[in-house]
């Protein structure tokens, strides 16, 4: 299994990235994907979260109207738009894979992508 992220880097204020998760080893279509961010002395946060049907959930208050959560079944891949990226934002951020199967949660990582926000 591997969830593999990509796109992370130094942009400034105002600026936009995309990241991207490549999945392998699990049957991609049938998890739950989420993106979180880890800010530096702080807890893992849920940012963004889209079921296997493609249903988004609500965003977390501090992405609402800014980041865009997809993702592409048939490539095993979720992306992260992120526009207009302001100084809160940096961390580094992770893919996650959820599923539950007979009341048993599985769960996988990615390795993380950092996101550093400077002028």
């Amino acid at each position: 299994v591997q969830l593999v992220e990509s796109g992370g880097g130094l942009v400034q204020p105002g600026g936009s990235l995309r990241l991207s998760c490549a999945a392998s080893g699990f049957s991609f279509s049938s998890y739950v994907m989420s993106w979180y961010r880890q800010a530096p002395g702080k807890e893992r946060e849920l940012v963004a979260r889209i079921s296997s049907g493609g249903d988004i959930s609500p965003y977390a208050d501090s992405v609402k109207g800014r980041f865009t959560i997809s993702r592409d079944n048939g490539n095993a891949m979720v992306y992260l738009q992120m526009n207009s990226l302001k100084p809160e934002d940096p961390g580094v951020y992770y893919c996650n894979a959820r599923r539950t199967i007979g009341g048993r949660e599985i769960a996988y990582w990615g390795q993380g992508t950092r996101v550093t926000v400077s002028s």
